[in-house]
């Protein structure tokens, strides 16, 4: 059963499942924005409050030990991870935006629970500002949309 619709895609009803959100909060501000369009896009995809969780980390570098751990108490259908990495002058972007990535990725593949992946990684604040504001790029609701939709495939 669906949910509804957002932008023309299809919400799944995700009624009854377990969700997690490990949030790096560095930059606070941008972590509520995306905070905020996972708690939107969960309420739209009728997950009770009582079956989600949030959990707030240091930075992205933390994301996939933390999303690993959550993951281990088998309390979770699947997850969404968000965070922001902006680009600065000296090669750490390159370190921490790329090894999050991979450790999400080899994470999901791993266990097989969906994880949303709303990391922003960008060259500039302005452009992460635009991408995780509700009012303009809103992807912690995308992120966590996908998850979701992955979470509702009826495997064959």
């Amino acid at each position: 059963m669906k949910a509804g619709e957002a932008n023309g895609v299809a919400l799944p009803d995700a009624r009854g499942g377990r969700i997690g959100v490990v949030s790096a909060d560095f930059y606070p501000a941008l972590a509520g924005w995306l905070e905020d369009g996972a708690r939107r896009a969960l309420d739209d995809c009728n997950v009770a409050a009582d079956m989600r969780a949030v959990v707030r980390v240091a930075g992205c570098f933390e994301l996939p030990l933390t999303a690993a751990r959550m993951i281990d108490t088998g309390r979770f259908d699947a997850l969404i991870a968000l965070g922001v990495v902006i680009r600065g002058e000296t090669p750490h972007f390159d370190f921490v935006a790329g090894e999050c990535a991979r450790g999400i990725m080899n994470l999901e593949l791993a266990t097989r629970v969906p994880i949303g992946f709303g990391v922003l990684t960008t060259n500039t604040l302005a452009q992460a500002e635009a991408r995780a504001d509700p009012a303009r790029g809103d992807k912690g609701y995308a992120a966590t949309v996908a998850a979701l939709r992955v979470l509702a495939l009826a495997c064959f």
